[in-house]
């Protein structure tokens, strides 16, 4: 079997996270793609179904809006809820 090197673009932080997880199944990350074109090839479309998630949009954007806070060095961090609670007004 010849194979052809392939270029694609891929979010750097999504590659991080998939190369981490193919680590952990024993893979890299041509050996996953590879999988992945197989199996749309023998299923003839995507190997999974493409849905758009069941949540609202204010939670889409509450999930992101912490995503980039726990990823920002200069955001605020607890060593406690307690902690936490004591920067909430109530």
């Amino acid at each position: 079997m010849s194979t052809t090197p392939t270029q694609i673009r891929i979010d750097t932080d999504i590659k991080t996270q998939a190369t981490e997880l193919f680590s952990k199944l024993g893979l890299d990350m041509s050996t996953a793609v590879n999988m992945f074109l197989h199996q749309a090839v023998i299923r003839q479309g995507l190997p999974f179904p493409v849905e758009m998630p069941p949540y609202r949009q204010e939670v889409l954007d509450a999930m992101n809006e912490a995503l980039q806070l726990s990823r920002d060095p200069s955001a605020k961090r607890y060593s406690s809820f307690k902690e936490a609670l004591g920067d909430i007004d109530l």
